[in-house]
């Protein structure tokens, strides 16, 4: 008996640390990957992870600098998110790292607070405190199932957001392409600063040269040869003009030699004095990271066949920042351009950027001088044409042609960045999704049906004029739910509609873009339904959403109104009307007023 109940309780056991496996492969989609690993894909993700680490390193020096943290902080905060990332992360070949993005936002939240408190190393510990509120953002939305909050920003105001962001990043980074700095804050600002310094003569040649040359070269190379790694190519060549035109006698400066070794767990200190700007610049970079990951993610899953888990990545990115925030790190976010690199180069697990890690750290501890010859200017470079590949000037012609009113909320949102700021300008840009998505409520498009001859249904009368109508039936299309916001706006176009000489007998509506009335609408409804009943007509619906019907009755509506101005189509609503009268159809006749087509012009329909 002993040995059966000891047998049982190994199998017990053994159950128990079966499904806790599971469980942690569940949560560490990176463990289940490394779980079922196959020895093929070892050399092409050491190769990719070689390849990317050419990469990491000049752009993390670069947008820590953008940022206005040190360089060397750029290479902890890559480390740390690309092994958080490779365990937590569900795509297998998905980039973290600093981001252009982000650094301006980064900057716009720490160096405010860091210039008030007058110590240097200060950026560096609120900007640490920064990427734990991010983090935390990030896993508290995740755990809560908010992945749709990215959603707030629409493309037409990303589109205008990202252009401001790339001209905020372009013009912050002109003086130090040209070897000399301004105190100025702001874009124009920045961009008088920039002015005043080359008038005054402050630019110099050397620096200038190598800057501008870098930003040739790069954008050439990624033109003509995309496979070439065109940063990597601009980096080496920069230092090696370095002692070959002994720049630093010319007045260039030099990144230096980064210190050695890693930085240990470091929790920031944090006054709560700082709390409250810190939070809102968390909520700001968060969302914009979020957007960036799931687009991200989305693109490149859809070339490799996998699924977007939006609340896996919501949560891994959060661990990634966690990490970051706890080894003198800042927010991160994931990264398009070195995701590609690492495509193109063979990648297939997360192991490509535990490669990179790695390789990243032993650079810190064995070879700190690695990169002290590297021109200031070049780290320009990099940042600069990474804000040329953010904007999308396509992108705005495109939407001037196809919507001038979506074009016009791009323009606010880039004009939100440009002149209030980076953090105001993303505020901007959600505050104007949001107020997109409620102008289309409140305004939304409705018309006047016809029949066509040899075109089944009814039509509306703006896309064919022609369309025949039944004398003493106005059937009328309202294309949004009917809540407190435009309920009057309703009212008020179904009593227009009725204006004509003689007025209709009955006011049809087909309701099928309905999807829901709310209380306030209910009251309106009762109220239009007296006023035209004191003029003799009815007011009937077709084609009401199950639901909707049924909030109706909840109401007391298909009582008051009788359960006879409730038709399942518009044709048997059609039919029912001219059964009790005469009524032929006859074609359209011209046009008598802005009534004839079923409401004014509409700003939302040019």
């Amino acid at each position: 008996m002993t040995g059966a109940d000891g047998g049982g309780g190994r199998r017990t056991t053994a159950g128990r640390g079966s499904r806790a496996l599971a469980k942690a492969r569940g949560a560490a989609p990176g463990l289940r990957t490394f779980s079922g690993y196959r020895r093929q894909w070892l050399v092409k993700d050491l190769v990719a992870g070689v390849v990317l680490t050419t990469l990491l390193v000049p752009q993390g020096m670069a947008y820590a600098e953008l940022a206005g943290l040190p360089a060397i902080n750029g290479l902890y905060t890559s480390v740390l998110c690309l092994l958080a990332y490779a365990v937590l992360g569900p795509s297998r070949i998905l980039v973290l790292g600093p981001d252009s993005s982000l650094g301006p936002m980064i900057a716009a939240t720490v160096l405010p607070l860091a210039a008030a408190g007058g110590d240097s190393g200060r950026a560096v510990a609120l900007a640490s405190v920064l990427a734990l509120l991010v983090g935390a953002v990030m896993v508290l939305a995740s755990v809560a199932k908010l992945g749709f909050i990215a959603d707030l920003i629409s493309k037409p105001t990303m589109i205008g957001y990202m252009n401001g962001l790339a001209l905020t990043i372009l013009i912050g980074q002109l003086p130090k392409l040209c070897g000399f700095s301004t105190d100025a804050d702001g874009l124009l600002g920045e961009t008088s600063g920039f002015v005043r310094g080359l008038a005054d003569g402050k630019a110099v040649p050397a620096a200038v040269a190598v800057g501008v040359g870098g930003v040739v070269l790069i954008l050439v190379l990624q033109r003509w040869l995309p496979k070439v790694p065109a940063v990597l190519v601009m980096v080496l060549l920069a230092m090696a003009a370095t002692p070959l035109f002994d720049l630093a006698a010319r007045g260039v400066g030099l990144v230096g030699t980064l210190p050695t070794g890693f930085p240990p767990l470091t929790v920031p200190h944090l006054a709560w004095d700082d709390l409250a700007p810190l939070c809102a610049g968390a909520v700001g970079i968060a969302l914009v990271s979020l957007a960036d990951t799931i687009s991200n993610a989305s693109a490149f899953a859809a070339r490799t066949g996998q699924e977007v888990q939006g609340n896996q990545e919501m949560r891994a990115i959060g661990a990634a920042n966690l990490a970051a925030g706890l080894f003198q790190g800042f927010p991160v976010s994931t990264s398009g351009s070195r995701t590609a690199v690492a495509e193109r180069a063979g990648a297939r697990t997360q192991l490509t950027g535990v490669v990179g890690a790695v390789l990243i750290v032993v650079m810190l501890v064995l070879f700190p001088g690695l990169f002290r010859s590297l021109p200031q200017p070049a780290l320009a470079a990099v940042v600069i044409t990474a804000a040329l590949s953010l904007a999308d000037l396509t992108g705005a012609a495109r939407l001037w042609q196809r919507r001038r009113t979506e074009f016009l909320l791009s323009v606010a949102a880039f004009l939100g960045v440009a002149l209030l700021g980076v953090l105001p300008g993303i505020a901007v840009a959600v505050g104007l999704s949001i107020l997109n998505v409620f102008r289309r409520a409140w305004w939304p498009y409705n018309t006047v049906l016809g029949r066509v001859p040899g075109l089944e249904g009814y039509h509306d009368v703006r896309s064919y004029p022609e369309a025949e109508r039944l004398p003493g039936l106005v059937i009328h299309r309202f294309d949004a739910p009917l809540f407190f916001a435009n309920a009057k706006a309703f009212r008020d176009e179904v009593l227009r509609l009725t204006h004509g000489e003689p007025p209709p007998r009955w006011v049809l509506v087909a309701a099928e873009p309905v999807t829901d009335v709310d209380t306030t609408a209910a009251d309106v409804l009762e109220e239009l339904r007296k006023a035209l009943e004191a003029r003799h007509i009815r007011l009937v619906f077709a084609e009401l959403k199950d639901p909707v019907l049924a909030g109706l009755r909840r109401y007391g509506l298909t009582r008051s109104f009788g359960g006879d101005r409730f038709f399942p189509t518009v044709e048997s609503a059609v039919t029912a009307f001219r059964a009790g009268t005469d009524a032929v159809w006859t074609a359209a006749g011209p046009p008598s007023g802005p009534g004839t087509d079923g409401g004014p012009p509409r700003a939302d329909r040019a």
